[in-house]
Parts: C-alpha cells; structure tokens; sequence
C-alpha cells in the first residue's frame, strides 16, 4: 500500500487512484501525499484495436501486432495516467519449455480431437507477457441459505440459513483486457505471489499490459470474485451430507490491494489452414488454456454409432413385443 488513508464511512483502506471506496463506493478522491510514491505513469502504449488491450511502448519489442489477438496495434498518448504494476511475478518457464506445455496439453485433450495434433501443430508465435491483476487480501462476511438432508424429518430436504466472518488472502482479480477472464481464472492457482520484484526483469522482451482501471471501477468483479472465494467456504457450513440451492452473499468490511503483473506465454499456433490461441502459464507449465479444433470424423462416428445402438434397441423391443 502507497497511501495509509481510510475511507471515511467504511474504514477500509484507500489507495492512489481510487475515486471511490471499493468496499462501499463512497466518492473519496484520494490526494497525492507523495509523489514518490506513486503508481501511475504518464506513457505512451500500444493499444490494439481488436481486443482493446494497451501494453507499455518500448522501442526494442515494438511490433505492429497485439501480443494477445494478433490484431492491429496503434501507438496512443493517454491524457490521463495509467496506473502501473506495483511488483512483477518471475518468469519460471522459458520459450522451449512454454512450447512443450502447449504440446503435452494439446496431446492430453481427448479422443474427440484430431489424432495428429500434438505433431501437426506448428506454432507461429509466441509473446511473453506480464498480464494486469490485482491481488486482494478482504474481511468478509459471508450470509448462506441452503436446503440439506439435515433435520428434513419425512421430507427429503429441509432450509438451512446463518451467517460467517471469513478472511481472504491473496484472491486474484484480473485487471486484464488481453486475456478473458476464464483465462485468468484458469491460470490463476499456479502463481507464486511471494516470487515477485519491484521491476520487470532486466533481460526479458516480455510486454507489460496495463491497469486501465482502478479497483473501485471494477466493484462488480471483484464482488463476483469474493462470492466465489466465499461460496467454496460456505459448503462446509451446511449441516448434512446432501446439499443444493446454496447461494451466498459477501459483504466486504475492509480491503487491501496489489497491483501486480502476472507471467503467460501468448502462443499462436496452426493447426491444417486454422490459427489458435494458447496461454501456457509463465511459472507453472501445467497450466494452459486455450482453444483446439475438434475432429468432426470421429464425433459424427460417434453420433452415427449411437444412432445405430438407439435402432438396434428399438428393433429388439418391437421383435420382442
């Protein structure tokens, strides 16, 4: 945290940039007490004009291309600044081994893709990146209602409901427009957030996405990504072995922020005349996602075979009748 302000409703901590309290969206401006201790820039930035992604301009991995879409990329000076990374995440996997992870996960998809697609795949190309999130450490409180086998007497189910404090550490937000957020959330568990530095490393090529908006824009995200969080948590507060219907609801009560860039290969690779794209993770090679054709011979075999069993049964039923 650069500033040691509260919010004056809420008490939670408020941070440069936030025009609004994150917990209770109370306009609270934050003024600049240090300029030293700043986290926004005022840079000029490739802004793609597919995805909308903005990553910091540097003339010795300038390209015309977006690292995440592969469209076409313009230079832009902003009016206002941008917020920077406040510490960036190590990269723990080189090019060679990114290229192995996209292949061992393109082998391990199933029957229902093209047999040859680990060896037939070519990859085009391949951007490091440090992709835009937050890390949120809240104090939540948590309210639950849930049916359960619990007391349900001759019913099958009975209503449970109650209420829990539950503290949250390290819960990742992105803040990217590069990647969707299903990406984001899939790489997520294989970060280390303790292998961090102040500044991206010295030798890398890897572009540096930007922080477009500040955390108190972006309450619906973060609310949705504590409700998750929560939601894990609160099954074990139902009594019973049998549970359905549980929702939750999180009110937060305090916040605390990091603003940290996260290490991904961007791959693009071709499969017969297709390109995909695949995200393999810059820490932890285990983790990829992205998209693979499917081999429309081998479902339609499958759809025909069961076309046929369905009208095999059918005829031994009327043979039987």
């Amino acid at each position: 945290m650069t500033d040691v302000l509260s919010c004056t409703r809420c008490a939670s901590p408020l941070e440069r940039g936030d025009f609004r309290c994150a917990i209770c969206s109370l306009p609270t401006p934050v003024p600049a007490t240090d300029a030293t201790a700043t986290t926004e820039v005022a840079a000029a930035v490739m802004r793609c004009q597919g995805c909308g992604a903005a990553v910091a301009y540097d003339v010795k991995v300038a390209a015309p291309k977006c690292a995440f879409c592969g469209a076409v990329t313009a230079l832009e000076t902003p009016d206002d600044p941008l917020e920077q990374a406040e510490a960036y995440l190590a990269f723990r996997v080189d090019p060679e081994q990114a290229k192995a992870a996209l292949r061992q996960w393109l082998s391990g998809l199933g029957w229902f893709r093209p047999p040859d697609l680990r060896s037939a795949a070519i990859v085009d190309k391949l951007e490091p990146l440090w992709w835009a999130g937050w890390a949120f450490d809240a104090g939540v409180t948590v309210s639950w209602a849930a049916d359960s086998n619990a007391g349900a007497g001759r019913s099958a189910w009975a209503p449970h409901a109650g209420t829990f404090a539950l503290e949250l550490s390290n819960v990742l937000v992105s803040a990217s427009r590069g990647l969707t957020e299903a990406e984001c959330e899939a790489l997520a568990p294989g970060y280390n957030l303790a292998d961090v530095s102040e500044a991206p490393e010295p030798d890398s090529r890897a572009r540096v996405e930007q922080f477009e908006v500040q955390r108190s824009a972006a309450r619906a995200t973060i609310a949705r990504a504590l409700t998750n969080v929560a939601a894990r948590d609160a099954a074990k507060h139902v009594p019973g072995s049998n549970i359905r219907k549980l929702s939750v609801a999180v009110v937060p009560e305090r916040m605390s922020t990091r603003r940290l860039g996260f290490p991904a290969y961007v791959l693009a690779y071709r499969y017969g005349d297709a390109v995909y794209r695949a995200i393999v993770h810059g820490q932890n090679p285990q983790f990829v996602v992205g998209k693979a054709p499917w081999s429309w011979a081998r479902i339609v075999m499958i759809v025909v075979a069961a076309i046929a069993a369905i009208g095999l049964v059918a005829a031994i039923v009327a043979f039987a009748s």
